[in-house]
C-alpha cells in the first residue's frame, strides 16, 4: 500500500489519507478482511499524528468501509459489487457539484459542459 501525505495541500491531511485508503478499497488493491497497519505504525510511517491517522480510519469505519475489531486491529470491510457501486456514485456526485459549482461561477451552460464531456469520451474512444 502506497500512500502519499502533502503537508502543502490545501486538502486537510486526514481526508488526504481517507480518499487514498478509499481508492485502494475500491480499486481492489486493499481486499476483503485485509489488516490495515495501526494506528500508530501509520502514523510514524507517513509522519503524521496518530489522532489524524485515528479520524481517517474512524470515518471509513462509518462509511462501511473499514472494520474495528477491539484488540485486533483494523480491517477491510467485506463489500458486495452494489455497495461499491453506490460509494462509487457518491464519489461522482460530489465530483459533479463542485464542477456544477466551478460552471455556475464561469458562466458556463450546462449545454456547454454536456458538450465538452461528450468531447471528451469521443477523443478516448476514437
Amino acid at each position: 500500500m502506497n500512500l502519499m501525505i502533502s503537508p502543502l495541500s490545501q486538502t486537510p491531511i486526514y481526508a488526504q489519507l481517507e480518499a487514498q485508503l478509499r481508492q485502494n478499497i475500491l480499486s481492489g488493491e486493499l481486499s476483503a478482511n485485509e489488516a490495515l497497519p495501526s494506528i500508530r505504525a501509520l502514523a510514524k510511517e507517513l509522519g503524521i499524528g496518530i489522532i489524524t491517522v485515528k479520524r481517517a480510519y474512524d470515518d471509513l469505519c462509518s462509511e462501511g468501509l473499514l472494520v474495528s475489531l477491539q484488540g485486533r486491529g483494523v480491517f477491510v470491510a467485506p463489500m458486495d459489487s452494489e455497495r461499491a457501486r453506490q460509494i462509487r456514485m457518491a464519489q461522482l456526485a460530489e465530483k459533479l457539484r463542485d464542477i456544477r459549482q466551478y460552471c455556475d461561477s464561469s458562466a458556463i451552460t450546462r449545454e456547454e459542459l454536456i458538450d465538452a464531456i461528450q468531447k471528451i469520451y469521443e477523443e478516448e474512444f476514437l
